[in-house]
């Protein structure tokens, strides 16, 4: 979905952040500490609402029944190709209102996003896709593990070694993720979910991860190589691509392929005409991923991405403890132990990197 993925926060669609120097609340940019501390807010609870309101559209797109015959909206894939137009036109925008003029040069040209938009394409609707098999909560905690994938191929393809807190860490979202798949669900969870199936929706959400680290290298290269090349051009190059990519799958194969298994576009959108609710749950998912993209982007471009980090990962676990409360995913305690572990580790590596970022700006 929506626009920059995709790193250790939320966004949409895979787009690279912005890398500006790290600094605290009171650190760095000019302005008072109440001025600085209000934009903080302001940022939180951007983030916050943004994010927790998609994610509870998403589990209520995958799980509700609608209209008369109390019909399921199966077409989940869907929503990347709806949050793919949304941004792709979102993104054009704030190109046109705040680079004017600019010269395109040293930026990357629109073409050079064909290749990584591929993988793009296919991870966020594998995330998504795994809604059906597991229930939101499960989908949160699975795809926050995504330092376990980092550092098991770190380690066996160029032998990177980690200091023993890194590895507690792994361990502990590795352990809270695995306690909380082999423990019960309960029955009122399993009975919405359209297909329950743990084993198929943790591996498409492990496969998400793994598409969106390459996804994620990719972009950063191609920020390397074009160094004027900006957030908005890259959520702009890479929904142009996806767009493209999901249109054809959507829309075209169907029309060439009388039994295409996949996604059908023109089934989403009779659905939509028949429930037009459905149609406005989506729109609103759309808009929460592309205007929760600018507070990221505001947030790390005054704050730096370690503050973002923060507080991306404290929105997950408040977007479970809504989905717990409002959409009714009740808890067990086990499980509930089983996130606290999930986050324990997170919070602990954002510490750690806090510590060694601290460390490097002392020797300077």
């Amino acid at each position: 979905m929506a626009a920059a993925r995709r790193g250790g926060g939320d966004g949409a669609n895979g787009v690279v952040r912005p890398r500006p120097r790290d600094r605290g609340v009171g650190g760095g940019g000019g302005g008072s500490m109440a001025g600085r501390v209000a934009v903080l807010a302001f940022c939180v609870t951007g983030i916050w609402s943004a994010y927790i309101y998609q994610g509870v559209l998403q589990e209520t797109l995958s799980t509700k029944r609608f209209g008369p015959e109390a019909r399921r909206f199966e077409h989940l894939a869907f929503l990347n190709f709806a949050q793919n137009v949304v941004c792709f036109v979102w993104s054009f925008i704030m190109i046109k209102l705040w680079s004017g003029g600019s010269s395109s040069d040293g930026r990357a040209p629109l073409w050079k996003y064909w290749g990584v938009s591929v993988t793009n394409t296919i991870g966020p609707t594998m995330g998504i896709e795994a809604l059906k098999y597991i229930s939101y909560p499960a989908q949160v905690l699975a795809k926050s593990s995504k330092m376990i994938p980092v550092m098991l191929m770190g380690t066996l393809l160029y032998g990177v070694k980690y200091t023993l807190p890194e590895y507690f860490c792994t361990f502990l979202v590795a352990g809270g993720v695995s306690s909380f798949a082999l423990l019960k669900t309960s029955s009122k969870t399993i009975k919405k979910l359209a297909n329950p199936n743990a084993p198929l929706g943790y591996t498409l959400c492990f496969l998400n991860l793994a598409f969106d680290g390459y996804t994620n290298s990719t972009q950063d290269l191609i920020k390397s190589r074009y160094p004027k090349t900006n957030p908005w051009d890259i959520m702009l190059g890479m929904n142009l691509w996806g767009t493209i990519y999901n249109a054809v799958i959507m829309f075209v194969a169907p029309l060439l392929f009388s039994n295409w298994p996949y996604a059908n576009g023109f089934e989403a959108l009779r659905f939509c005409q028949e429930n037009p609710e459905v149609a406005w749950d989506i729109f609103l998912f759309c808009l929460c991923g592309a205007m929760g993209q600018n507070f990221i982007f505001l947030t790390i471009s005054r704050f730096g991405s370690l503050t973002n980090t923060t507080i991306t990962t404290t929105r997950k676990f408040m977007s479970i403890v809504v989905s717990s409360i409002i959409s009714g995913n009740p808890l067990s305690l086990k499980q509930w132990g089983s996130v606290v572990m999930v986050f324990l580790g997170l919070s602990i590596q954002i510490y750690l990197k806090w510590k060694k970022k601290k460390g490097r700006d002392h020797k300077e």
